[in-house]
């Protein structure tokens, strides 16, 4: 009988140990990988999902499969993530909106800093503001001095309530001192093709939009939200540069796991997506699109959260904006 129990400690002593972090470690992937994405397929947040998802899977020896839930502002895929087993099986894909629905919906199902653990930054994705080629606004401070002549009458579009577009023009109103008339519509394309029309004194929204029609001599750039200029449009200077000291509004793109994933286990996604956005091909492949590289630490990607948190915080406050 003795013997018998000593054999039953032993086998559940290495059951134990077999489910170490440590453990889990070793053997991880050994199957599958999902990575949420609470959008629907395509558009630029998709695309890049699906370009780390490919290459992270090459190097993990197993798939990660890309999942699209997308609605309610990412809250529903969001949310999913939230609730999976913290085993490093099912990650998020956390984007700009994730910080800015901090402070815009009174209630989430979830916490934002609790409930997930940032595993790296993949990109940043440069905002551009553009008017029409024929406006009459040739600089940044053309344009503000439009605004403040005419209060309440230079209309910008945007994507819609509360998206980054239109929390990054409340941004600059605000900083300028300006009071501007909110034109929504449902999505970036319409907002920026009716800009390109002249319905619109101006749009703010990213450069993957707006480089075509720049390019195509139908908008001029004024300005780039980012703290340094795209190399794709050297010309242009950033906020900063153009008279408002302390703007800066990018979006972005980030790899996260619910929380309480083990740490070796967020060591190697981290790692292996750090090898991924430093091959060749696909820092090519986004840098041509206009899109920033970031990678870094999970540390690193905290910070970042929470000072995004804290600035699209402000910004929502400033537009008003809230959904209960």
């Amino acid at each position: 009988m003795a013997h018998l129990l000593k054999q039953l400690l032993s086998a559940c002593l290495l059951f134990l140990a077999a489910q170490s972090p440590a453990a889990l470690a070793d053997t991880y992937p050994s199957r599958p990988i999902k990575l949420v994405v609470p959008f629907p397929p395509g558009g630029t947040s998709d695309t890049v999902a699906r370009v780390l998802a490919k290459g992270m899977g090459e190097r993990l020896g197993q798939s990660v499969i890309v999942y699209n839930q997308g609605g309610g502002g990412t809250i529903i895929g969001t949310e999913a993530v939230a609730r999976s087993a913290p085993d490093g099986y099912t990650l998020l894909w956390m984007t700009t909106p994730f910080a800015i629905n901090h402070t815009l919906f009174a209630k989430r199902p979830y916490d934002t800093f609790e409930d997930f653990i940032p595993v790296v930054d993949v990109i940043s994705v440069p905002l551009v503001l553009i008017v029409p080629s024929n406006s009459p606004a040739k600089t940044l401070q053309d344009l503000i001095a439009m605004a403040k002549k005419a209060p309440g009458k230079v209309a910008y579009g945007s994507s819609g309530p509360g998206g980054s577009p239109h929390l990054a023009t409340a941004m600059f109103a605000s900083k300028a001192g300006l009071q501007l008339n909110h034109i929504p519509y449902k999505g970036s394309a319409p907002a920026v093709m009716d800009l390109v029309a002249g319905q619109t004194d101006f749009v703010i929204d990213t450069l993957f939009l707006t480089r075509p029609q720049i390019e195509a001599g139908k908008a001029r750039a004024l300005a780039q939200t980012g703290a340094a200029r795209s190399p794709l449009l050297p010309d242009v200077p950033t906020m900063r540069e153009a008279g408002l000291d302390d703007y800066e509004a990018s979006s972005w793109l980030s790899l996260a796991a619910p929380a309480g994933t083990p740490e070796t286990i967020v060591s190697r996604l981290n790692a292996t997506a750090n090898e991924v956005l430093q091959d060749d091909a696909v820092r090519r492949s986004l840098e041509d699109q206009g899109l920033v590289i970031a990678g870094g630490s999970p540390e690193r990607a905290r910070t970042h959260l929470r000072a995004e948190v804290e600035r699209w915080g402000q910004a929502v406050r400033d537009s008003g904006a809230t959904i209960n």
